[in-house]
């Protein structure tokens, strides 16, 4: 096993517990609509990220012009996928919305990543995404008898697809900048504090209950510097070491932590089927954590055995790729000897 990649999924794995802390977290302040939690925890979580990235984001400003529409993508997918996150928990329950949200999310990771990085996917990664879906269903189907139904049930569902879609698009947004040489504190820097901003307004309109009580209010700061801040840090460096699709088939782990602490937290009960969904989804984690290093698939071009592209011969013989460093530039991930899957992005950009 490679040190980097065991890295990294411990890092997304922590990430997926603190998530899973948020359905509960939200209970403590039930006069809060989901849109208010969703813009607080995100908006604000996103708005920190920027800050301690400032210097980061001044250094790869010129990177970051170049490549604005990626960073435009992952900062709307930043703000739709709290709003449709806990809308979906609102609408369906909180075991069936994070079940829907975080188990779609891999699935379209996987297509984002073989329709536009022309990336195959290992069987590694199939075999993880098919266990982790069907765990997050028995999961689902064993709180669905206490949960909503008719059309908020169907509502909700459609609400967690658009998250789990919002969710895979800025997590390829961040490993896109990535690999193309932005450090990984501007990458989710410029993503997340652009998506922060956009959620202001909704904040600004719906978030008057957050500060009604010490209890909300606590629970707006819980959620905005532990799950999302402190979160999306872990979930950064995790997406140097291993793909998107990857990163986002760990964290369905999500459901399983937010079903154990429902159960033990707010007093539900876990039928049989459950237990079975979280049992499939500690599998997943133990294929990931032995699946190769090089799972992942290298994109077309590149030397499988170290993910870097061939020099192109020029007349003075062999000229470096388009996309090498410059003198004071951090290089890309993709140019750094190792496999994308597992790149180590070591810039002066990074903290």
């Amino acid at each position: 096993m490679n040190r980097g990649r065991l890295a990294g999924l411990g890092a997304l794995t922590v990430t997926a517990v603190l998530w899973g802390t948020t359905g509960t977290a939200a209970t403590f302040a039930p006069d809060a609509g989901p849109l208010a939690i969703g813009a607080a925890s995100l908006g604000i979580g996103g708005l920190l990220q920027a800050l301690i990235a400032l210097p980061s984001l001044w250094s790869a400003r010129t990177r970051l012009r170049g490549r604005a529409g990626v960073v435009a993508l992952g900062a709307l997918a930043v703000a739709v996928y709290p709003l449709a996150f806990y809308s979906s928990m609102h609408l369906s329950g909180v075991a069936i919305g994070t079940v829907v949200s975080l188990a779609s999310a891999p699935l379209a990771s996987g297509v984002l990543e073989r329709v536009v990085e022309h990336r195959a996917l290992s069987r590694w990664w199939v075999v993880a995404a098919v266990l982790g879906t069907a765990g997050s269903a028995l999961l689902c189907v064993s709180s669905a008898s206490s949960s909503a139904s008719g059309a908020p049930m169907l509502g909700g569902i459609a609400l967690g697809l658009l998250a789990g879609t919002a969710y895979a698009g800025y997590s390829w947004a961040a490993q896109r900048l990535m690999r193309d040489g932005v450090g990984r504190a501007a990458s989710m820097g410029s993503i997340f504090g652009a998506g922060g901003l956009l959620l202001m307004p909704v904040l600004a309109l719906t978030g008057a209950p957050l500060v009604a009580t010490p209890e909300a209010l606590g629970v707006a700061a819980y959620m905005a510097l532990v799950p999302m801040f402190l979160g999306y840090v872990l979930f950064g460096y995790g997406l140097t070491k291993v793909p998107a699709s990857t990163a986002t088939t760990v964290t369905l782990s999500e459901p399983a932590v937010a079903a154990v602490l429902a159960v033990l937290v707010v007093g539900e009960r876990l039928e049989p089927a459950g237990w079975a969904g979280l049992a499939l989804i500690g599998l997943v984690l133990a294929v990931l954590a032995l699946a190769p290093a090089n799972a992942g698939g290298a994109p077309p071009g590149t030397r499988p055995e170290t993910g870097t592209t061939p020099a192109v011969a020029g007349p003075a013989g062999p000229s470096a790729p388009e996309g090498t460093a410059t003198h004071g530039e951090a290089a890309p991930a993709d140019r750094l000897g190792t496999h994308p899957a597992s790149a180590d992005v070591r810039s002066e950009e990074t903290p």
